[in-house]
């Protein structure tokens, strides 16, 4: 006699996981069918490199190999911050069209949609971190550490942008065009990464920047990464700033991005 059996719902964090991990697949298979949607993630990074090295580097520093060794892990958080705008971006957009009227129709958690896009934005920042590291090598930058302590700074760097990534998630869920998060996201990251340390020293900056640049997010994880990469001193305090400014991130906007998204959808 045949017995027939009916699969338990799993439960509720399980669900959660694995339906953001499929919408994460979603994201991915997206992502790599747009391939042009990656150039400021891959192309961008040399470019401003080898604009910021060769034309600025020599007045900076007085070499721009020097220049290029200070610079690179800037680079790199700048464009962690620029990119992360995109995912606000495609949000709205994908509102637009209605394809978020179709995940309300399934049986999936409200929030899976979002969680599953912010995961998929690891590819993003794992291939900014490897385009910046061979540009930078062909143009000449060199570790101070090693190959373990390099991987352990662009971790860092992908667990920044992750918390960071619900920032544009929030304004994408408020905005009311795609125009506007990219706009607004803009409005406040080219202050983020122009007053702080990306490009000169703290100590060159006028008396009354020094105070937002020291505790600027992005401060603290340039000079976790320089520490990473060229073995500068103290920079242990600065990854544990990065890591406390992620969590803080995560913290506050994804559940405003969550409960803006409720409401919008």
């Amino acid at each position: 006699m045949s017995t027939i059996t009916l699969d338990r719902p799993a439960p509720k964090p399980f669900k959660l996981l694995r339906h953001s991990l499929e919408l994460t697949r979603r994201s991915l298979i997206k992502t790599m069918r747009t391939p042009e949607a990656l150039l400021d993630v891959t192309v961008q990074p040399g470019l401003l490199m080898l604009i910021f090295v060769y034309v600025f580097g020599g007045a900076v520093s007085g070499s721009t190999h020097a220049y290029l060794q200070y610079l690179m892990p800037g680079i790199l958080a700048q464009t962690i911050g620029m990119g992360a705008i995109s995912i606000g971006v495609n949000l709205n957009t994908d509102i637009e069209k209605g394809i978020f009227d179709r995940f309300r129709s399934l049986p999936i958690p409200r929030s899976a949609p979002l969680i599953g896009a912010v995961l998929g934005d690891v590819v993003r920042y794992v291939l900014v971190s490897i385009s910046t590291f061979a540009f930078a090598y062909l143009m000449g930058f060199r570790l101070g550490t090693d190959p373990l302590h390099a991987v352990a700074g662009c971790l860092l760097a992908v667990i920044f942008g992750l918390g960071l990534s619900w920032a544009p998630v929030f304004v994408g869920m408020i905005a009311r065009t795609s125009g506007a998060v990219q706009g607004i996201g803009f409005l406040v990251v080219l202050p983020l990464t122009f007053a702080s340390n990306v490009f000169v020293g703290t100590g060159t900056l006028p008396g009354w920047m020094q105070g937002f640049v020291r505790n600027n997010p992005l401060t603290h994880l340039v000079e976790a990464m320089r520490g990473l990469f060229l073995g500068t001193p103290g920079y242990g305090v600065h990854v544990w700033w990065t890591l406390g400014w992620s969590a803080v991130l995560t913290a506050v906007f994804m559940p405003l991005a969550l409960a803006a998204y409720r409401r919008k959808v």
